[in-house]
């Protein structure tokens, strides 16, 4: 690690060059720029129906586990 650090010893300590030309974006702009994007429309309410098919199933054969 020292090499590395020693290789850019002339560069480590600058100022983060900014633009004259391009304003800084926001920084709520730039989490949205990498924030998940539905892919898959509709893959979410199919999630949901899934889930909820599966739970009714469920309790419609709870009775089952008395008897076995």
């Amino acid at each position: 690690m020292n090499e590395d650090i020693q290789k850019y010893a002339d560069i480590i300590d600058l100022e983060h060059p900014t633009s004259k030309r391009h304003p800084r974006m926001p920084l709520i702009e730039r989490a949205g720029q990498f924030a998940a994007f539905a892919a898959l429309t509709g893959y979410d309410s199919m999630i949901n129906e899934v889930t909820q098919d599966s739970m009714t199933e469920k309790s419609d054969y709870e009775w089952m586990d008395d008897s076995l």
